[in-house]
């Protein structure tokens, strides 16, 4: 008897709950959509969103800090043109050809660099042909560096006749040094510092 008894009120305690859940509703409520304040992508790969990167475009092995700017390590090599002329003459001598080759392959390592040519002459004849004759010097350089494949705009020559001699003596080692042409280059370059990854190859 005990046993029916908790059957039938286990009965309509289910029927009454169950009606009250049937009968609930909810009014709906639609997913908010997100306002995108900033850039969260990062179309230079680096790691640091657009949002907040302060060097954008940086190289995808770059090793960049927390404002996306990677590090560069800054060197510079430094070339140099030493040559002499006879007497009265703007003949390049053929031993000079190998200075001159080597200059036009460092300035085509070093594009950004430029080059001034000074040519200089010794203090034998008049100041005024002297001073033509040291440009003419100078000129037989840059044709020789154009020759080799130099750009002209990269090229600038000056004469500076005898106003400033290597060696103030009148004899002929003092002549000999200051008919002369000379140019110095400094060529600097930049090298990304570089992440090391899984997919880095260390070569042997």
């Amino acid at each position: 008897m005990l046993n029916k008894s908790l059957l039938s009120l286990a009965l309509v305690l289910a029927f009454t709950h169950g009606n009250t859940y049937a009968e609930e509703e909810y009014d709906y409520i639609a997913t908010p959509e997100a306002t995108q304040v900033a850039d969260l992508l990062d179309d230079d790969r680096d790691g640091v969103v657009n949002a907040r990167d302060l060097c954008p475009g940086t190289p995808e092995t770059s090793q960049v800090d927390n404002d996306g700017c990677g590090e560069t390590i800054k060197s510079s090599e430094e070339r140099q043109l030493r040559i002499l002329f006879a007497n009265d003459s703007y003949e390049i001598n053929p031993i000079f050809s190998n200075q001159i080759s080597t200059m036009a392959e460092f300035l085509e390592a070093y594009q950004s660099a430029s080059i001034e040519i000074q040519g200089y002459a010794s203090k034998v004849g008049s100041p005024e042909y002297n001073l033509e004759l040291s440009k003419k010097r100078a000129e037989m350089v840059q044709d020789e560096l154009l020759y080799y494949g130099v750009e002209p705009d990269r090229v600038r020559i000056i004469g500076f006749g005898e106003d400033r001699l290597e060696n103030d003596g009148d004899d002929e080692v003092a002549h000999a040094v200051n008919r002369r042409v000379t140019a110095t280059v400094v060529g600097l370059q930049e090298k990304v510092v570089e992440e090391w990854t899984i997919f880095t190859v260390i070569e042997k």
